[in-house]
C-alpha cells in the first residue's frame, strides 16, 4: 500500500483515511492540522516558554530549523522555492519549519511586489 500524498510505502494497518485519500501518519497530520505561522497565541506561548527556559536565538531548535534560519539570516531574504530547493524538502515540511521559526520570532514573511520572502525577524 502507498500513501497517496508522499508516495511512501505503508502497511495497510498503518494507513489512515482522510476524505477519499489513504495516507501515512505524517501526511494525515499535515492534512488535519496544517502549520499556521501567523498564530499570535502560538507566538506568545513559544516566546514565553523559550524565555522561561533561558533559550535565545537558535537554542532549542532542531538542526534543519537551525540550518534554514541561518540560510535566511545570511541571504537576508529568500523565497519558499529557494529553501525547498536548497534543502530538498517538501512544502509541508517547510511550512512546519517556518511556523516554528515564526513562533520563536526568528523569521517573518515580507511581501515585495508579488513575491513573498522570508526575512530575519
Amino acid at each position: 500500500m502507498q500513501c497517496q500524498r508522499c508516495q511512501r510505502k505503508i502497511l495497510e494497518s498503518e494507513s489512515l483515511k482522510h476524505h477519499d485519500e489513504t495516507l501515512c501518519e505524517d501526511c494525515y497530520i499535515d492534512a488535519v492540522s496544517p502549520a499556521k505561522p501567523c498564530n499570535p497565541w502560538a507566538v506568545y506561548l513559544a516566546t514565553r516558554t523559550r524565555e522561561s527556559s533561558g533559550l535565545k536565538g537558535m537554542e532549542g531548535l532542531i538542526s534543519i530549523q537551525q540550518e534554514v534560519y541561518e540560510f535566511i539570516k545570511n541571504k537576508g531574504q529568500v523565497t519558499a522555492v529557494d529553501i525547498m530547493t536548497i534543502f530538498d524538502i517538501k512544502q509541508s515540511e517547510l511550512e512546519n519549519i517556518i511556523a516554528t521559526l515564526r513562533h520563536c520570532e526568528l523569521v517573518k514573511g515580507q511581501k515585495d511586489n508579488d513575491k513573498v520572502y522570508f526575512v530575519p525577524f
